[in-house]
C-alpha cells in the first residue's frame, strides 16, 4: 500500500539464501535448516525471536533462520532468488506482487492446501491477488488500508456528534466543516487508491479481462460515477489537483489544525505527532464511508503475501512454517504488535481496543486489490490515473479522459501479450 499502503511489506536479498540439497542428494544428518526471508518493518525483533524459539521448540530438528531484507532492489531480488537452485525456503511478498512473481514459474501452487489454512474467512483483498488463473499463490498474511483520520477539536466546533455513517453523509459533515478558515478535508487531486474504492462502490474497476485480453474501464459510467463523486469531495477542501498525498506530505498539512479530514493509514497519526505533539489525543478514526450505513466503503488492500518457492528443497516443512505464521496465534501477535489488520475476518476484533486500527479492520473486510496482472506495476508507473484525475478536477470532459486513460491502460496491460 507506497505509503505503507502506503506503505507496507516484503522482503528479501539473494547473498541471504538459504542452504538447500542439490537434487537427489542425501540430506545429512542435524537439524533441518529453514530459510525465511521477511521484510524489514513487517515485524518487530521481539515478536521474531519469540516465534522462532516457540516454533523450533514445536518441532524438534527444525532450525529456523529468519533473515530481515530491505525494500530497495526487492523485485529484482526476489525474482533471482525464484530462479536459482538455492531459494529461500519462504518469502513475504507484497501481496499485489504475486502475479509477476508467479508468472516466473518459481512458485509453489498451494491451493490444496487453503482449507487447511481457513481460507474461507481471508481478506478478500489479500486472498484475491494471491490467486493467478485459478490456483492460490500466495497465502494471506497481514493487511492494511486507508481510514478517515479526523480532528475532534473541529468536529465539535462544527457542531457534528458522530461520524458519517454513508458517503451522502459524509459530503454533508464535510461541507460543514469547511468553514471559518478551516478545510472540510484535505483531498489532492490525485490520492488514486482513494478514487479506486469509490469506483468500486459504483460497480466499476481499474480494469477488465475481457476474452483473455485485459482492458482500462475508466471510462465506464460505473467509474465515471466514482470520479464524480471524488471531485464532488474534493472540492470541499484545499488539497492542489495536481499531485499526491505526499506532495507537501499530508501528515504536516492536517498538523496545521485547520483540516477536518484525511484520507490515510491510522500509523500516519504518529507522523502527525512528530510535527505538532499537540494534537495528541485530538485525532479519530473511523471507517470510509460506503453508500449504505450497512457496509463501509470499498478501501484497496494493502500487505504481505507468503510464498513458497518452487526451488525449496523442503516444500511441506516450509509449508508448516507458513501455517504457523498464518494461524491464528501469530497472526494475533502481529496485529496487536503491529497494528496491522489480521489476515481473517474472524480476527477483526483482536484490534477493538485501538480506534484506528479497528476501523481499519472493519474496512479491510470490504478489501479489493488492484487488477491481478504482472502488468499492473508498469500502469502505476506511468502515472497515468494521476494525470487522468488532474484532467478531470481542473475541467476535462470527464467522458473523453476517462476514454483516454482507459486506452493507455488497455496497451499497457496488453504488452507482450
Amino acid at each position: 500500500m507506497r505509503n505503507r499502503i502506503l506503505a507496507l511489506a516484503a522482503v528479501f536479498a539473494l547473498a541471504a539464501c538459504g542452504a538447500a540439497e542439490e537434487p537427489g542428494q542425501q540430506q545429512a544428518a542435524g537439524p533441518v535448516k529453514l530459510t525465511v526471508w521477511i521484510m524489514d518493518g513487517s515485524v518487530t525483533q521481539e515478536l521474531l525471536k519469540k516465534f522462532e524459539t516457540e516454533y523450533e521448540a514445536a518441532h524438534q530438528g527444525v532450525d529456523l533462520d529468519i533473515q530481515i531484507q530491505a525494500w530497495d532492489g526487492i523485485g529484482e531480488r526476489v525474482t533471482a532468488a525464484l530462479a536459482s537452485t538455492d531459494a529461500p525456503d519462504v518469502i513475504e511478498v507484497g501481496n499485489t506482487q504475486v502475479a509477476q512473481y508467479s508468472a516466473s514459474g518459481g512458485v509453489s501452487d498451494l491451493s490444496a492446501k487453503v482449507a487447511d489454512l481457513k481460507g474461507e474467512d481471508w481478506l478478500p483483498g489479500l486472498a484475491q491477488p494471491g490467486k493467478i488463473d485459478g490456483k492460490q499463490y500466495g497465502i494471506p498474511w497481514y493487511a492494511a488500508n486507508r481510514v478517515v483520520v479526523y480532528n475532534k477539536d473541529l468536529f465539535k466546533a462544527a457542531g457534528i456528534a458522530e461520524p458519517p455513517k454513508t458517503r451522502d453523509e459524509w459530503l454533508e459533515v464535510t461541507e460543514k466543516l469547511n468553514k471559518g478558515g478551516n478545510q472540510g478535508i484535505y483531498l489532492t487531486g490525485q490520492t488514486w487508491y482513494a478514487l479506486a474504492g469509490f469506483v468500486w462502490d459504483e460497480g466499476g474497476d481499474l480494469a477488465v479481462q475481457e476474452g483473455g485480453k485485459w482492458k482500462g474501464a475508466l471510462d465506464t459510467p460505473q467509474a465515471l460515477a466514482g470520479m464524480d463523486y471524488y471531485k464532488r469531495l474534493q472540492a470541499l477542501g484545499k488539497g492542489p489537483k495536481d499531485a499526491d498525498e505526499a506532495n507537501p506530505p499530508q501528515h504536516e498539512v492536517f498538523a496545521q489544525g485547520k483540516v477536518g479530514q484525511i484520507i490515510a493509514v491510522p500509523g500516519i497519526a504518529a507522523r502527525v505527532l512528530e510535527v505538532d505533539d499537540k494534537l495528541k489525543d485530538k485525532m479519530g478514526f473511523f471507517p470510509i464511508p460506503g453508500k449504505t450505513a450497512d457496509k463501509p466503503g470499498t478501501v484497496f488492500t494493502g500487505g504481505s503475501d507468503l510464498i513458497i518457492p518452487v526451488a525449496s528443497q523442503r516444500q511441506e516443512q516450509a509449508y508448516e512454517v507458513v501455517k504457523a505464521l498464518a494461524g491464528e496465534q501469530f497472526q494475533t501477535e502481529l496485529a496487536k504488535a503491529m497494528s496491522f489488520v489480521p489476515n481473517r475476518t474472524s480476527l477483526a476484533g483482536v484490534l477493538a481496543g485501538d480506534e484506528g486500527t479497528a476501523a481499519m479492520a472493519v474496512g479491510a473486510a470490504n478489501g479489493r486489490a488492484t487488477p491481478n496482472t504482472p502488468n499492473w506495476a508498469a500502469v502505476e508507473a506511468t502515472s497515468v490515473i494521476k494525470q487522468y484525475m488532474t484532467a478531470v478536477l481542473t475541467g476535462g470532459d470527464p467522458a473523453a479522459e476517462g476514454k483516454k486513460v482507459s486506452e493507455s491502460i488497455t496497451t499497457t496491460l496488453n504488452s507482450g501479450s
